[in-house]
């Protein structure tokens, strides 16, 4: 329940400012095509993350690595209801996009590693409730928030989920030693090329109808990124001895594909 709790909040904040948006880029002064930036930041950070949950959670320690990132969730969510200027809320947003890109995949892995077989079933049933429920109210309880309090409500309301999903994860995991020395190990030359090449796919998928697709010089500047970085990085990963971001998410990847 910590975390499947955790990823419904990261899965609701999505659909919950993409309602809202509007509403947010009047009050930041800032155009739509700026105020895009508001989700394209989230989507970014995000897409650079959720290759290295899985390495990082052995690395770090499920239970601190999960609690961390909850809780800095919930932080960079109370930082967005408190922005006044339009640089302020995309930081922020990046912010969380980064942490909340632990708690989706995350989830799913506690629930095909952690639960006995006779438990898996319900914690798929669950989760799977989590990620087609919260897409489903998330713009209607954006617009209602919205439209009866402020836009900034629709962060706080993450003020009731985060610090729970945190005190149920800390409850329920043991404590594990971070082995932090593994991280100098890392394939950082793959994950370097990986954090060029997702979020520069991503930026193109993105922007790209805005900017009249390949008409846009920046639209193909970054589709030439995302593929040298994507390229690069699974010809890395499959030659590096000590994979730390594609293949070492596989299992994560595995064990949703078998819920699924």
């Amino acid at each position: 329940m910590g975390a499947i709790l955790g990823a419904f909040t990261a899965i609701l904040d999505i659909q919950i400012t993409n309602s809202s948006l509007s509403s947010i880029q009047g009050a930041l002064g800032a155009s739509a095509e700026e105020g895009s930036w508001i989700s394209t930041a989230y989507l970014m950070a995000e897409i650079i993350v959720i290759p290295l949950t899985g390495w990082l959670g052995s690395v770090i320690g499920l239970r601190l690595y999960l609690s961390t990132n909850t809780l800095l969730f919930t932080g960079f969510s109370l930082a967005c209801a408190m922005s006044s200027s339009l640089n302020e809320m995309i930081l922020f947003r990046a912010g969380q996009g980064f942490t909340g890109g632990v708690l989706i995949p995350t989830a799913i892995t506690i629930v095909r590693t952690r639960l006995p077989k006779s438990q898996q079933m319900i914690g798929i049933a669950l989760f799977g409730l989590t990620a087609t429920f919260a897409p489903a109210i998330g713009p209607t309880v954006g617009g209602w928030l919205t439209d009866n309090f402020s836009w900034r409500y629709i962060f706080y309301v993450n003020l009731l989920f985060g610090p729970a999903a945190v005190a149920l994860q800390l409850g329920a995991f043991d404590r594990t030693p971070a082995r932090w020395r593994e991280l100098l190990k890392g394939d950082w030359l793959g994950i370097g090329l990986m954090a060029m090449g997702l979020p520069a796919l991503t930026f193109v998928l993105e922007e790209g109808q805005r900017k009249d697709w390949f008409g846009s010089d920046i639209i193909v500047e970054a589709s030439i990124l995302a593929a040298i970085g994507i390229i690069g990085c699974v010809i890395r990963e499959l030659m590096t001895q000590r994979p730390s971001s594609i293949c070492a998410c596989l299992p994560t990847v595995r064990s949703a594909d078998r819920a699924f």
